[in-house]
């Protein structure tokens, strides 16, 4: 079951929604479900799911790799899966406000872009994440403002605009720093594929150490932001965070695990939101 939870990309949907619960509490709100919720969750399985399938399709070799190859053997449950969001997502969406829709429509093709080919000849396959460094800070944008946005756009509600920019600006350091590691393990077959990926052109070392940088600023962002105002109950959640992202993202013997990126590291987005809800109910 745990096998099935990561290589489904479930486990991650769900780190997106509660990424998406932990944004709720930073604008005021109790945690609650929405209908953006679903869709952002059935979202992620579904474009997540899709990127996997088009990897493998221009890149037999990708096959290799654990989690591709569980699809390559599970066929029949992957395209279940993939047809399951979709059914989701349509559901989602009938139910939300057509703001909140409005919204994610950049946003999704955005996504999309990133995983489809933009344009197509006989020897060019050109996508988003071909453009030189772009894949990362493609990830980190889309994150940010799905899990930020939506939850502003439903509430319907003014915020101060300070509050929203810090809020974004947090978590894209936050998830840039905890992708770096996914760009260095995938450096062979990027290089391969011919994608200039950060790691490629700083190099290994340079790109771990702005990893590090990234967590230690976004942990003085928070303290900054967060420290005597209404929402300081929310600090020993950021603290935690950043201090066990730090830990995960430099220890070695994690690292040598087989669940390293798809469990562990996008935990710390699971955890994350976890956090910051237990310090709502318990400190609020």
């Amino acid at each position: 079951m745990f096998s099935f939870i990561i290589n489904t990309n479930i486990f991650i949907s769900i780190a997106a929604v509660f990424l998406t619960i932990e944004t709720q509490v930073q604008l005021g709100m109790k945690p609650q479900l929405h209908p953006y919720l679903f869709i952002i969750f059935f979202a992620t399985i579904f474009e997540y799911n899709v990127h996997r399938l088009i990897t493998i399709i221009t890149n037999p070799k990708a096959l290799t790799d654990n989690k591709h190859n569980w699809v390559n053997k599970n066929l029949k449950a992957f395209y279940f899966l993939v047809g399951f969001s979709v059914i989701g997502f349509v559901i989602a969406t009938a139910m939300a406000k057509k703001i909140v829709l409005i919204t994610l429509l950049p946003i999704g093709l955005v996504t999309l872009f990133y995983s489809l080919p933009i344009f197509k000849t006989k020897k060019i396959l050109f996508r988003l994440r071909e453009i030189p460094a772009l894949k990362i800070f493609l990830i980190s944008m889309v994150w940010s403002a799905t899990t930020i946005l939506l939850p502003i756009i439903q509430s319907g509600n003014s915020y101060n605009n300070w509050h929203i920019i810090t809020m974004l600006i947090e978590r894209f350091i936050f998830v840039f720093a905890i992708t770096i590691p996914f760009d260095i393990r995938d450096m062979k077959a990027d290089e391969t594929a011919g994608l200039q990926t950060l790691p490629l052109i700083i190099g290994e070392k340079k790109a771990m150490i702005l990893a590090n940088v990234y967590i230690l600023l976004f942990l003085i962002l928070c303290i900054f932001h967060y420290y005597n105002t209404s929402l300081s109950f929310t600090l020993p959640a950021f603290i935690i965070s950043a201090l066990t992202t730090f830990l995960f993202i430099n220890n070695k013997k994690l690292q040598a695990t087989k669940y390293y990126h798809y469990f562990i590291l996008d935990g710390t987005m699971l955890l994350q939101g976890l956090l910051v809800c237990i310090c709502y109910y318990l400190f609020n």
